[in-house]
């Protein structure tokens, strides 16, 4: 509908240290109504420290059906799993 305001993806941090979790969304006119809007409904009870509204509409997400082509060039690195490397014997916590 031309009428309906733009929609919002919510994101919360529950403690300083943590990442941003996605928790939602909301609809509103613009950022700053986002945010209180926000905050209204998905930090009532303290939930958060931080809390982010990103515009739908700029979000790209991969082609879910696309996968195995964009991921294929990560199996030729062989080098970035652990199990490449020994461990030497006198290492007890990694």
């Amino acid at each position: 509908m031309s009428g309906e305001w733009p929609l919002y993806e919510v994101f919360v941090r529950s403690r300083n240290g943590l990442s941003h979790k996605h928790v939602g969304s909301v609809h509103a006119p613009d950022g700053h109504a986002a945010v209180e809007a926000a905050r209204d409904v998905y930090t009532r009870r303290l939930e958060g420290v931080s809390l982010w509204v990103v515009p739908s509409r700029e979000i790209t997400a991969a082609d879910p059906d696309a996968a195995g082509m964009l991921y294929e060039p990560a199996k030729d690195k062989i080098y970035r799993h652990p199990t490449f490397y020994e461990i030497p014997e006198n290492v007890k916590n990694l």
